[in-house]
């Protein structure tokens, strides 16, 4: 008689070209973050299909399906995906790259979503085999703060039943294909956006000394801030501090009135967290002051950092190595990036691990977040 792991692996086999088309389906029509409404109309009506109960409407375009196996109050999980992407205009040639200019799931949206659809199918055919009940997450608006995991749990998404468990799964394009990654305790960073406005007095650039230059002031704040990383983080705390835009719309002889900074600051520490917040707009201010210029300061709070419960995530470790064999699992390092399935990680006790999706004799190994990237659907099968 086949084990409850041989029959998992052989209906994952059995599933794989059905999840690769429902992969690429949503692949070419990815929808920005809070306008997921045909991606959600497409989940609920394949899982509808299927005879699964579904509930649609949380949070606008987030969306729930739960299954029951015998004895279905004893125990309840949850498992979460996230469903938007992200404004790039997609570069690769495939015959399902994406039909909206300007959006792409470079992010492997995508590839959770049909990765947890592929998980519904498996466990509404074993429900007679197990016992509790699963919640499955459809979660909208990740990429974008305050992001969809919040609402969702505001909205009552983890009651009526409560999971005691939860699990959320991103892409790794660092991992080869058949291979997962995890980690126990802190994994990825808090994340915030700075935006700061350095106002001064514009005018021709061949009179900078009748002129308040934003420019300039701008400049010394950027590398300045940097002090607050390298001279004031705790060495046990990595942090990170990157301004990524700098907009002065002036010209070559024009010196504009503002310049706009914006940038991410990000760490492991919620009370180091608080106090650079604090440094950060009180140097760019005093550095403003005295070049004779001023600065609004406005830092949006983002995501917490994720904390990947110990005894979880050991017995998962475990189970993942047990499933796929001790060579497949890996532990991961720290991440510096930011997921808010951390806020779900607050409210219940989480494991959110990393699905290797890289295959260099295909050529697939670009990163995260471009227009290039892609995955090696053989990753679809572990599910």
């Amino acid at each position: 008689m086949k084990s409850l792991k041989d029959k998992i692996k052989k209906i994952a086999s059995d599933y794989k070209d059905e999840l690769v088309k429902i992969r690429r389906h949503l692949h070419a029509n990815p929808e920005l973050s809070n306008q997921e409404y045909k991606t959600a109309e497409y989940i609920a009506d394949t899982l509808r299909n299927l005879g699964i109960e579904v509930q649609t409407g949380i949070f606008n375009t987030g969306l729930v399906a739960t299954i029951k196996g015998k004895n279905p109050d004893k125990k309840v999980i949850a498992l979460r995906a996230d469903i938007d992407a992200l404004p790039i205009q997609e570069n690769n040639d495939l015959p399902y790259k994406s039909l909206n200019p300007g959006v792409m799931h470079a992010c492997g949206h995508d590839v959770h979503s049909s990765s947890l659809i592929g998980t519904a199918k498996i466990l509404n055919d074993l429900k007679g085999e197990f016992e509790g009940t699963v919640k499955l997450i459809f979660q909208p608006a990740e990429e974008k703060i305050p992001g969809g995991a919040k609402p969702m749990i505001e909205a009552g998404v983890l009651e009526n039943p409560r999971p005691e468990f939860m699990f959320g799964q991103h892409v790794y394009p660092d991992l080869e294909a058949g291979k997962v990654g995890i980690r126990a305790g802190k994994y990825m960073a808090s994340a915030d956006e700075i935006n700061i406005t350095v106002k001064g007095k514009g005018g021709h650039g061949a009179i900078p000394y009748a002129l308040v230059d934003p420019v300039l002031i701008a400049s010394q704040i950027v590398v300045a801030m940097q002090q607050i990383v390298s001279r004031n983080a705790h060495f046990n705390v990595p942090t990170v501090l990157s301004f990524g835009r700098f907009i002065a719309n002036g010209a070559y002889n024009v010196i504009p009135n503002e310049v706009t900074l914006k940038g991410t600051f990000r760490t492991f520490d919620e009370d180091w967290r608080a106090l650079a917040h604090q440094k950060i707009e009180t140097m760019a201010k005093s550095i403003a002051q005295a070049y004779g210029g001023d600065c609004d300061v406005f830092i949006d709070k983002g995501y917490p950092f994720l904390v990947n419960d110990e005894a979880l995530t050991g017995r998962s470790f475990n189970y993942a190595k047990e499933y796929m064999g001790e060579e497949n699992v890996v532990e991961l390092d720290l991440r510096m990036t930011a997921e808010d399935f951390a806020y779900f990680a607050q409210a219940v006790p989480s494991c959110f691990y990393r699905l290797g999706v890289k295959n260099e004799a295909k050529g697939i190994n670009s990163g995260l977040h471009t227009s290039t990237f892609n995955v090696d659907e053989s990753s679809l099968e572990l599910i």
